[in-house]
């Protein structure tokens, strides 16, 4: 769908900039992302996040996403860098960073960033990377938090292990979890699945 939307804004150049989402509404973020009579679910909600993104980026940096790259300074975590900054948002707010993670991982790919503190990249530990680290038996069942911490901390002492960054580790972990969650049997050598918790959604 995001390649329905890019091409939109290809033609009409402007379309995804600050000045022009700050009053987007919510038919215009459904008719943006259609497809033959379908369209993003909840596109009221979309269109709420877009707009506070905007305001914001209006009210700190100037309607620039090169201005709130600079005030970063090169720094991903800690006070005042990057995913600080980016959780002042309300669409990169959520606990687990993911969507700020995963906006500085494009800029960086894009020559946009150039991180001065790589050990700040962290995987995300989405319902996808504990189910593997689980699964895998990386980490032992218990609550949500401690789970997620112990995703966040195994997989980084993989990427160490495996000398190849953590923003790469988890691209190919979150591939190859989404298809083949279980990871079990030949895929993954001789693995023993932990205990399931029925009244857990994400496992």
């Amino acid at each position: 769908m995001w390649d329905v939307a890019l091409a939109a804004a290809r033609d009409r150049p402007g379309l995804l900039t600050a000045p022009s989402l700050a009053g987007v509404g919510d038919d215009d973020v459904a008719e943006l992302f259609r497809i033959e009579g379908e369209t993003v679910a909840d596109p009221e909600r979309r269109a709420e996040l877009w707009r506070d993104l905007a305001a914001g980026l209006e009210r700190e940096y100037g309607g620039g996403t090169a201005a709130l790259l600079a005030a970063a300074g090169r720094r991903l975590g800690g006070a005042g860098g990057l995913l600080e900054r980016l959780s002042a948002f309300e669409a990169y707010s959520d606990p687990l960073a993911k969507k700020a993670q995963l906006f500085a991982k494009i800029c960086q790919r894009r020559g946009w960033l150039e991180v001065a503190d790589p050990e700040s990249w962290e995987v995300s530990a989405d319902n996808v990377l504990m189910r593997l680290a689980l699964r895998s038996g990386l980490v032992e069942p218990g609550p949500l938090a401690e789970v997620r911490a112990a995703t966040r901390a195994a997989f980084k002492e993989v990427a160490e292990r495996a000398a190849i960054s953590p923003p790469l580790l988890d691209d190919m972990l979150w591939e190859l979890g989404r298809d083949d969650p279980d990871l079990l049997g030949r895929a993954a050598g001789d693995l023993h699945e932990p205990p399931r918790d029925p009244e857990s959604a994400w496992y």
